[in-house]
């Protein structure tokens, strides 16, 4: 873990925009890999659909989500940047969230000033705890590593719920914290985005979700705003749910595959994107008898 950690630090200190893809399991995380981005995000609205089916409003648990996490780290093997909510309590459930991504092979996490049950960041319905808990919440967080690279980034959702001077007061307050890289929530306008890494020092983090509230930019559009990590939550998801939905639809109406097959990632591209290489080679170092190796 320790080395993704300070490949992600190398990263975020290297020239332009690190753009990480949200996925919410292993299949997605090789796929961001195979495709050459250098992080992957683990969205915690993502994990909250694919592992319970239901919204972002709270109802993960921190072990779900820290368990989730690492297994998008093992299969990306990229550094990987994890939703962690609110730290899942106070400073003391903060410090064992901290350790437990780490020990999850995470590289960094991201904890946000709501009060509990959350919101997803997009969604009404948010309240927020004190400044100075979060703060405190914060201090924790960083205390609580065991690696001193492991990346905390703190989240403000207060634009939505004080206003956005009230939020950049808050970003100000918790790059002072300690906190590695800050991210201010559902900025609406280029305005708003253009004030937020020009307030703090530390590097910025830009959200790309796709609810509309916040501009739709290239990664051209943020690198020249000063943000220096970009997340895609969702993309894969919304992407990946037309497309099931099509299948199945053709599927319903036609009774076969047949007409779809083509369409489709083949076979045996699909165990190879999971890692079938990898286990052919395996089993060759360790003499696997050839009745016994998987194959096609």
């Amino acid at each position: 873990m320790g080395r993704s950690a300070k490949k992600l630090r190398e990263l975020l200190a290297a020239p332009g925009v690190l753009m990480a893809p949200g996925v919410a399991d292993g299949v997605m995380a090789r796929i961001v890999a195979r495709e050459g981005f250098d992080a992957v995000y683990m969205t915690g609205a993502g994990t909250a659909a694919t592992r319970l089916g239901w919204p972002d409003i709270g109802l993960m648990t921190m072990t779900e989500m820290a368990d989730n996490a690492g297994r998008i780290a093992s299969a990306s093997n990229l550094p990987t940047i994890a939703d962690a909510d609110t730290g899942y309590g106070g400073p003391l459930n903060v410090r064992r969230t901290v350790q437990t991504y780490e020990a999850a092979g995470v590289a960094a996490l991201h904890m946000e000033d709501q009060n509990w049950p959350k919101r997803c960041g997009h969604l009404a319905g948010k309240t927020l705890i004190p400044a100075e808990d979060m703060e405190a919440k914060i201090r924790a967080a960083c205390d609580a590593r065991d690696d001193p690279n492991f990346v905390v980034i703190a989240r403000t959702d207060a634009i939505a719920v004080e206003g956005f001077d009230k939020a950049l007061d808050r970003a100000k307050r918790y790059e002072q914290a300690g906190a590695d890289v800050i991210f201010v929530e559902a900025p609406t306008s280029m305005e708003e985005l253009e004030a937020i890494p020009k307030a703090v020092k530390a590097p910025c983090l830009f959200n790309m979700a796709l609810s509309g509230k916040t501009p739709f930019l290239s990664v051209e559009e943020i690198d020249q705003l000063g943000f220096k990590l970009a997340i895609y939550p969702n993309l894969m998801l919304m992407a990946a749910i037309p497309a099931a939905t099509s299948a199945l639809q053709r599927l319903k109406a036609d009774g076969s595959v047949n007409g779809m097959a083509n369409e489709l990632i083949k076979f045996t591209e699909f165990f190879d994107l999971m890692g079938m290489p990898e286990v052919k080679a395996l089993e060759e170092k360790y003499q696997v008898s050839d009745i016994a190796r998987a194959g096609y």
